[in-house]
């Protein structure tokens, strides 16, 4: 029987030995009692320099003199726990380096009174990953913002042409088409704006892009919209790019109309813009107004409009579905799925 324990406790000796994490055994006086062969590679002593001494020799210094009082304060109430719970915890190698490391502490009951099995593991890759990571990250977020500033200052650029070339014609048709270019290349160009000053570059803070654009398009149409109010309805409400821009040139298209062909005779009047999303991502938008509406005869399936061609063409890149209310208020609504495209 005793030659079976002393096999059985040379082959603990030989499993604690080879556990592949650094293991240290303490008494209740701090004194080191026993590690294993990776808690020596790892705090870069030999065994022999490690028995005996306290085991506040592996802590940085500023450390040490609370440490007694956190192991007596284990020793009154043993129990498994994580060290240092909350906190960032370093070692201190033989060499005097410091290394980020997390600890398991346990209580292990034994002849020669109660010992604290210490489990450290060497957190120094994963801190190293962790950094490559959010330098990565940080180095996109820097990508991405000057990619979003770029699109915005070609688009004001392409914006700016349209308006030298709109000086140059003395044709008024002409202009408007123009004019109405020129809206659609300002949309595209706010959304990047709102990107470029977001800290989120996945999503589109769709109120401020409306608070930006609408003010500017009702200036580019001058006194026709003198007269017209412009009610915004946007509670946090985000879209992934590729449903904003869409939504953004929707907006623009329906918002233009209504000024245009909605309020004749400086009639006084409201556009409300709203748009919602529910639980399961299913994005509303709504533009109305309480102008003259659309006269019955007009066919808008077949409409020859750049502007509703436009709608729907941007409709079904969204996935979406377009009713349409032609007076009492005129009302475009439109519905999808947020980002459910191909």
């Amino acid at each position: 029987m005793e030659a079976q324990r002393i096999a059985l406790d040379e082959y603990l000796g030989q499993a604690f030995n080879r556990i592949p994490v650094a293991m240290i055994v303490v008494n209740k006086l701090g004194e080191i009692i026993r590690t294993n062969e990776l808690a020596e590679t790892t705090f870069g002593y030999a065994n022999d320099e490690l028995i005996g001494q306290k085991v506040e020799v592996l802590l940085p210094s500023r450390y040490r003199h609370k440490h007694p009082g956190y192991r007596s304060g284990f020793l009154s109430e043993p129990s498994a726990r994580p060290m240092g719970a909350g906190r960032d915890l370093s070692g201190l190698r033989k060499d005097g380096s410091e290394f980020p490391v997390e600890v398991g502490i346990n209580p292990v009951e034994t002849g020669e009174g109660p010992m604290i099995l210490s489990v450290i593991l060497d957190l120094s890759e994963r801190k190293q990953g962790e950094k490559r990571i959010q330098d990565a990250l940080q180095q996109k977020d820097l990508l991405l913002k000057e990619v979003h500033h770029r699109v915005k200052n070609n688009l004001q650029v392409i914006h700016s042409l349209l308006d030298l070339q709109a000086l140059k014609i003395s044709d008024t048709d002409m202009v408007d088409l123009l004019r109405d270019s020129q809206n659609r290349i300002r949309s595209m160009s706010l959304i990047h704006q709102t990107l470029y000053q977001s800290q989120n570059f996945a999503q589109v803070d769709f109120q401020r892009f409306l608070g930006e654009l609408l003010p500017r398009l009702t200036e580019s149409y001058g006194a026709r919209s003198r007269r017209v109010n412009i009610d915004i309805r946007a509670l946090e409400v985000k879209l992934p790019i590729n449903d904003a821009i869409p939504c953004g040139l929707i907006v623009n298209e329906l918002v233009s109309n209504a000024l245009k062909h909605g309020f004749p005779d400086d009639r006084c009047g409201t556009v409300l813009v709203e748009i919602r999303q529910d639980e399961d991502q299913v994005v509303e938008l709504s533009i109305s107004d309480d102008g003259q509406g659309i006269p019955p005869e007009r066919d808008l399936a077949r409409s020859e409009s750049l502007g509703l061609q436009l709608v729907n063409l941007l409709t079904r890149q969204l996935h979406g579905q377009l009713d349409i209310q032609r007076c009492n208020p005129t009302r475009f609504t439109l519905r999808f799925r947020m980002g459910d495209k191909p």
